[in-house]
């Protein structure tokens, strides 16, 4: 793997998006959390140690599969980017009910 200086960091050139996971039957709210778990298994055999995903992803299910699947690593192995997006006011009241829900304990 490549690792590029970002700052003090060194991140992968390669980063794993979190923005189309494999999904149950052709639904996107239901996650195959068992392939997106063997999908950050291969990133992180590959080197991969930043993971991008977002709040309205897989209708806010990819930030929790993700968590999960990346629970399974030491937490000084990876760097993680999350979304929210706060330009549309609407889903300011959406996202306050979601909140508790997606806090990992890393």
């Amino acid at each position: 793997m490549i690792y590029k200086n970002f700052q003090d960091l060194k991140l992968s050139a390669l980063g794993m998006g979190a923005m189309r996971l494999p999904v149950i039957d052709g639904d996107d709210s239901k996650i195959d959390e068992a392939a997106a778990r063997e999908m950050v298994a291969y990133a992180m055999e590959q080197g991969v140690n930043y993971y991008d995903t977002a709040w309205g992803y897989h209708d806010g299910n990819s930030e929790l599969v993700l968590g999960r699947a990346l629970k399974e690593y030491p937490r000084d192995r990876f760097y993680l980017a999350t979304k929210f997006p706060g330009y549309d006011l609407s889903n300011m009241t959406k996202g306050a009910s979601r909140t508790p829900r997606q806090r990992w304990s890393f």
